[in-house]
């Protein structure tokens, strides 16, 4: 079963020239956007304009990983770690006591697109901590690259739920095929381009989960980019438009 959630299904936000796009809004529990998906509590896609300070953020109990697309993210928290993170960097953050993180545009001359994804952890109270790491177009170019697991497999971010999360850079008719072992869900975002994901098309900003198959089986129609979770926890109350894969 595929659990489709388009682009502009997505809450928007815009404070002055900063906008941001988000997949699911648990802040409105009356917003069906409010969904979460298995341990995926959050995916935000933020543009940020030159030397644009985003609000400080509380984090508590959370997994945390950011993936700076364009730009440069400079980032502060409150026991006192800083630093920027680069186009093509992930930075995965522990904020199992809680964490207090402010974030800006490092630069101030060119915008700044930031994705973030949220889940739970995989117990609550963990120390805080952070690891940054880049992954290269040539390592995500063709194919999957693994970019966080709770194993740090193939020179991964380590994150504390059982989860692997994958990148891809794909030219147009490329071909990509991930197996899901039984009981695990995958969540598909697409971050620039268009793809098909069985006889459904998939283009910039759209986002898919998929349940109760056996693999996700993805064709690049157009220059694409993708974000592919695949997830060791089941989809519980979910209210976001279905479809069946025919």
């Amino acid at each position: 079963m595929i659990t489709l959630r388009r682009a502009e299904e997505r809450h928007y936000d815009r404070h002055h020239k900063q906008e941001a796009w988000l997949t699911f809004y648990p802040r409105d529990r009356a917003d069906p956007r409010a969904d979460i998906f298995g341990p995926l509590q959050s995916l935000s896609e933020r543009r940020l304009p030159p030397g644009a300070t985003a609000s400080r953020t509380p984090h508590h109990d959370a997994e945390i990983v950011t993936y700076v697309r364009e730009g440069a993210l400079a980032y502060e928290d409150a026991l006192g770690r800083s630093g920027v993170i680069q186009a093509g960097e992930f930075q995965g953050t522990t904020a199992g006591r809680g964490i207090r993180r402010s974030e800006k545009n490092a630069s101030r001359s060119n915008w700044a697109q930031v994705f973030q994804l949220l889940l739970a952890p995989s117990k609550p109270g963990l120390e805080p901590g952070h690891e940054q790491k880049r992954f290269s177009t040539a390592q995500r170019r063709g194919g999957l690259c693994v970019f966080a697991s709770a194993d740090a497999r193939r020179g991964s971010l380590r994150i504390h739920q059982d989860a692997l999360m994958c990148s891809a850079l794909l030219e147009p008719g490329q071909h990509v095929v991930h197996e899901l072992s039984q009981g695990r869900i995958a969540w598909l975002h697409l971050v620039e381009g268009e793809a098909t994901l069985g006889d459904i098309v998939l283009t910039t900003g759209d986002g898919a989960g998929v349940t109760a198959e056996r693999a996700v089986s993805l064709t690049a129609q157009s220059e694409t980019e993708i974000l592919l979770l695949d997830l060791g926890d089941e989809l519980s109350g979910s209210r976001s438009k279905r479809v069946r894969d025919p």
